[in-house]
C-alpha cells in the first residue's frame, strides 16, 4: 500500500471513529485505457485539501464538487453511484454506457447516536432494533432493574441516574436521535425540558395525545418557544397501526431513518408502482 493510499485508509477509520466525516470517491467502471482507471479514489474533506487523485482534470473537479455536497447537505446520503463523461458531465444511470466513468461515492462519519430515555418494553425493543439498524445506542433510566448491561447487552452506554443530571451531562449533537419512552409523563416531561432546545437531530416522545398535550403545554407556559416545542416528533412514530412493543420500536425506528435519510415515510407503491405490460 502507497503512502496515500495508506493515509486515506487511516482517515475514513479516523472518520469511522468520530472524527471529521469525510467522503470518498472511488472510480469503479472507467473507459477501457482512460485515466483515471478503475480503483482511483480521491478523498474530499468538509474543509481542506483533498487527498488521492482523479487525474486532476475536469473530472476530478466535478466529482470532488459531488462529493464535498453529499458530505455537506442534510440529510447526508451515504452511498451513492454517479455516472461522467470525461470532461466531468454528469449523466443519469440510464444515460450511462460502456464509454463514460462510474464512481462511488461514499460518505464516512461516525455512527448516529440513538438516546433512549426509558428502559421498559418499548425501550428495550428499539434499542435491538436501532443497534441491528447500525446506531450507537445509549439507554438512560433512573431505575437500576431498567438500566443495566443483563438488559440491555447490544447498548453502548447504559445509564442510571437522574434524568436532568445524566442529560445535562450526556453528549448531544447533530448527529444525536432522542426518544423519550419512560414510565410516566413526569418524566418525559423532566427529560423534554433538558433535551427540547438541544442541536438533536430528532427528538421524540411517546404518548397518548392527551399525555403529550399535557407535558408540551407545561413547557409552554414555562417559556418554551414554540418553535422548538413543534419539533417534537408526537405522537412518536409512523402509522402502520402497531401494537406490540417490537411493532411499536419498528415504527419509532422507521420514523428515525425517515429523518435521517430525507424519506417521506408513506408507502413505496405510491410514487414508484411498477409498470404491468401486457
Amino acid at each position: 500500500m502507497s503512502d496515500e493510499a495508506g493515509r486515506i485508509t487511516r482517515e475514513v477509520l479516523q472518520a469511522a471513529q468520530g472524527g471529521a466525516p469525510v467522503a470518498l470517491a472511488t472510480v469503479i467502471r472507467a473507459p477501457d485505457g482512460a485515466s483515471p482507471a478503475a480503483g482511483a479514489r480521491l478523498l474530499v474533506r468538509a474543509a481542506g485539501p483533498r487527498l488521492g487523485s482523479l487525474g486532476a482534470g475536469a473530472l476530478e473537479e466535478a466529482v470532488a464538487a459531488d462529493a464535498h455536497a453529499a458530505l455537506t447537505r442534510r440529510p447526508r446520503t451515504r452511498v451513492q453511484a454517479l455516472f461522467y463523461r470525461e470532461d466531468g458531465t454528469r449523466l443519469h444511470r440510464t444515460e450511462a454506457g460502456q464509454g463514460e466513468f462510474e464512481v462511488m461515492v461514499e460518505v464516512t462519519e461516525r455512527p448516529a447516536t440513538l438516546l433512549i430515555v426509558g428502559g421498559g418494553h418499548v425501550g428495550q425493543s428499539i434499542a435491538y432494533i436501532a443497534a441491528h439498524v447500525g446506531f450507537s445506542v445509549a439507554v438512560l433510566d433512573d431505575r437500576a432493574a431498567f438500566a443495566n448491561e443483563e438488559r440491555f447487552p447490544m447498548a453502548d452506554h447504559v445509564i442510571c441516574g437522574d434524568f436532568t443530571e445524566e442529560l445535562r451531562r450526556f453528549p448531544i449533537d447533530q448527529a444525536t436521535y432522542i426518544v423519550l419512552v419512560s414510565r410516566g409523563h413526569k418524566q418525559d416531561e423532566t427529560a423534554l425540558r433538558e433535551v427540547v432546545r438541544s442541536d438533536a437531530a430528532y427528538v421524540g416522545m411517546i404518548g397518548s395525545r392527551r399525555r403529550v398535550s399535557t407535558v408540551l403545554s407545561h413547557l409552554a407556559r414555562e417559556g418554551y418557544a414554540k418553535e422548538a416545542l413543534e419539533r417534537v416528533h408526537t405522537p412518536i412514530g409512523l402509522d402502520i397501526g402497531a401494537e406490540t412493543p417490537e411493532e411499536i420500536a419498528v415504527s419509532v425506528i422507521a420514523e428515525i431513518i425517515a429523518v435521517r435519510r430525507g424519506g417521506t415515510g408513506g408507502k413505496m407503491l405510491a410514487h414508484q408502482r411498477p409498470r404491468i405490460r401486457d
